[in-house]
């Protein structure tokens, strides 16, 4: 039975190799215990990361290069039996070394970019990893998890339906699902079917697949705008006065309709407030919205979708609140063209604001012809 001054390591039945020492003698019987200073630095390592597991760390050794892991594990496979003296020595060595550390710098190439990411243009970072080949990710599955549902849909949509099944399966759960409502029905069914073959597939094949598809990621060129050609006009025209919007959106719709289709559905217009919004964001809305305004909004609004939006609003409000607004519409009278587009427009950029902050979402296309 081992006595309790020695720390026991894995044992092995071979002899030599880098810390294989035969076991130390116990205490009182005359034998002489292994220095510290004959260990090998590996040995060190092994003895420092068995203690450290030994008292219950959760140490990241799975971050480091496959090599290190591989190394590591072989040593402690080498290792027998190490006294209480060494182990002290060892873990003494071990802590001075931590305390004389003044600045620690990223291992290599790969985790220096990590470290300057954000501080460096994206070009300089591009040209270094080209040049070093250096993989812009560690874990792939990470990067892909933090992909927008969209981009994972066409993703999937380029890939074999097997490797978009292995992709739906890794996503948490709430992600696979956004991803299924961006892609066709089809496509989404025979998904979702594929998975039923992942059983047998193995961890070295959803590395591969998660390395393939971050690489396609990371491959994409750097664009100039971060929206849409739809959304920045849908934008612009937002902003403009109504007859000019129609103007356009007219002219838009003969040279090209699918364009001004994906126009018209990057628009915010007063109009479309109660076709788009949840009714559960009016009260959000509520709060930052200037009162004098929303009157003069609602004072305005006459065509048919401007009054179903008066009626959304004050419907979602509170009821006191509701008729106060009410109240002051009845005194406030006819209100000039100039003064009610420029409170349609405060209103509306009142909920671009609050989408941009993710405080409200909009209803998604299906609700929007369910409703």
């Amino acid at each position: 039975m081992l006595q309790d001054d020695m720390l026991a390591l894995p044992m092995t039945t071979g002899g030599g190799g880098m810390g294989d020492f035969s076991p130390p003698a116990a205490a009182g019987m005359g034998g002489t215990s292994m220095s510290a200073s004959n260990l090998s630095g590996k040995a060190k390592a092994a003895i420092v990361v068995r203690l450290l597991l030994n008292e219950g760390a959760d140490i990241p050794i799975e971050d480091l290069p496959d090599e290190l892991q591989m190394e590591l594990t072989q040593q402690m496979g080498k290792m027998r039996l190490v006294d209480r003296d060494t182990l002290h020595a060892v873990a003494a060595e071990f802590a001075e070394m931590l305390d004389n550390v003044g600045l620690t710098f990223p291992n290599g190439l790969a985790g220096a970019l990590t470290a300057m990411d954000g501080r460096i243009s994206r070009q300089t970072a591009s040209r270094l990893r080209k040049e070093a080949g250096v993989r812009q990710f560690g874990d792939p599955w990470e990067r892909l998890k933090a992909l927008p549902p969209e981009d994972l849909a066409s993703l999937a949509e380029a890939e074999s339906i097997e490797v978009a099944a292995v992709l739906l399966s890794k996503l948490d759960t709430g992600k696979a699902a956004q991803m299924l409502v961006h892609l066709p029905g089809p496509v989404a069914r025979q998904i979702t079917y594929a998975v039923s073959h992942t059983t047998n597939v193995t961890p070295e094949t959803v590395d591969r697949i998660g390395l393939s598809l971050a690489a396609q990621v990371d491959a994409r060129p750097d664009l100039a705008f971060d929206s849409s050609p739809g959304q920045r006009v849908g934008a612009i025209l937002t902003e403009a006065a109504a007859a000019k919007r129609e103007e356009v959106l007219i002219a838009l719709e003969e040279e090209d309709e699918d364009f001004a289709t994906d126009v018209r559905k990057a628009i915010f217009t007063y109009g479309l407030i109660a076709q788009r919004m949840q009714p559960l964001d009016v009260p959000k809305m509520m709060r930052v919205l200037a009162i004098p305004d929303l009157v003069t909004a609602i004072a305005f609004a006459t065509d048919e979708d401007d009054v179903a939006t008066n009626e959304f609003l004050l419907d979602n409000m509170s009821s006191r609140m509701a008729t106060n607004i009410r109240e002051e519409v009845n005194e406030r009278g006819k209100v000039k063209r100039t003064d009610g587009e420029t409170a349609f427009g405060l209103i509306v950029s009142a909920m671009r604001d609050l989408i941009a902050t993710g405080e409200i979402e909009l209803k998604s296309d299906e609700e929007e012809e369910d409703a």
